[in-house]
């Protein structure tokens, strides 16, 4: 994150329609694309408050306008759903602050992009799930977020990482890393290029069903990850879901898979024992309770008959991804040691291998809370 110094925080919060005087902002959060701050004012009253105010990365995302196009639309659509439902649209989505020229992004004079949201206070993300009801109330955030926009047209999106969860050009980027070999790396990982071969042909089941019409186009999240859900710090509930900056066309699939792919491995997900490396069951059918019990009504039995094989598509496709990386020179995913990228791939290749020893009970999981 850069120097608070360097950035002129009453220029850019003067841009903005916000409530009272500024006082400070300071850094907040733990996240590692955008730069966060938490930006306090004062009313006349005497009293406090706070905003979230973002600078977006323009390095990941390069079309940082259709981003806030993307979160303008849903995040309006959620908050009119909300009221319309009698709930507390403040706390239960984001609620951009817009500029004093009616913007939902800021650009400065230096070809920088900020935004702002209400600050949600009483509530946070934890970055580990420190107990079975945490993963519960995620899958119920997410599978909130689902139902809410289940009504809204996610063709009216754009797509702001073409071809993210597209797991067959996935798997065609890897192919073609083995075969280039670029690096001379082939040779020692060969137990991981043929688990990822025996698996080839389920990596197009999700996309061609898409394609065929035989799955529903829905607004995804994309970045379900347990942390981007924010907690009531007093009813332990899953209020908000945050980090709408992947929001774009794709299958609901794709978030319950990814959700189970992140939130149910107790070990770290570059784990070097193996061992420790599971999906674990009982975290996977909480979250299913969750997820379902805010979207049985909305979602179609191909769907529901599919989340297993959804949960197992992610997590191949992870550790494709991070395989082919490994294969290509370590140049996407950033690296603290020698083969990170290689112990990345193997904690997601055994956890695929476990969701294969534990299909039956995932389906029976999922059949009991469907």
């Amino acid at each position: 994150m850069p120097d608070k110094a360097e950035i002129d925080f009453k220029g850019i919060v003067a841009g903005f329609r916000f409530d009272g005087e500024f006082i400070d902002a300071i850094p907040y959060g733990f996240g590692h694309i955008n730069d966060t701050y938490a930006a306090s004012f004062r009313k006349n009253d005497g009293t406090q408050h706070r905003y979230i105010l973002q600078r977006i990365n323009t390095n990941i995302f390069k079309n940082p306008e259709q981003l806030m196009s993307n979160i303008e639309k849903v995040t309006n659509h959620l908050k009119q759903k909300l009221i319309s439902r009698g709930s507390d649209y403040r706390r239960q989505t984001l609620n951009l602050v817009y500029t004093v020229t009616g913007k939902s992004f800021l650009r400065t004079g230096d070809n920088k992009y900020w935004r702002a949201y209400e600050f949600i206070e009483g509530a946070r993300t934890y970055q580990i799930v420190e107990n079975e009801e945490h993963l519960y109330n995620a899958g119920n955030a997410f599978g909130r977020f689902q139902n809410l926009l289940e009504d809204f047209k996610a063709d009216s999106l754009y797509e702001v990482i073409p071809d993210f969860h597209n797991t067959r050009k996935r798997f065609q980027a890897f192919s073609e890393a083995v075969k280039a070999d670029a690096f001379g790396r082939a040779v020692k990982v060969k137990t991981e290029i043929e688990f990822a071969n025996k698996r080839a042909e389920e990596t197009g089941k999700i996309v061609e069903l898409l394609q065929n019409g035989k799955l529903p186009v829905r607004v995804t999240h994309n970045d379900t990850k347990f942390n981007n859900v924010m907690i009531d710090d007093e009813t332990g509930e899953g209020i908000c879901v945050v980090d709408l900056d992947t929001v774009m066309p794709g299958s609901a699939l794709y978030d319950f898979g990814d959700a189970i792919r992140s939130g149910t491995n107790p070990a770290d997900e570059d784990e070097r024992d193996l061992s420790k490396v599971c999906m674990d069951l009982r975290l996977f059918e909480k979250y299913t309770n969750g997820y379902l019990d805010a979207t049985r009504e909305v979602l179609t039995d191909t769907e529901v008959e599919l989340l297993p094989l959804s949960a197992k598509l992610m997590t191949l496709e992870c550790g494709i991804r991070f395989l082919t990386d490994y294969l290509s020179g370590d140049v996407y995913f950033k690296i603290h040691r020698e083969e990170h990228n290689l112990d990345r791939c193997r904690t997601q290749f055994k956890m695929v291998e476990d969701m294969e020893n534990k299909w039956d009970k995932m389906h029976s999981i999922v059949n009991l809370y469907r």
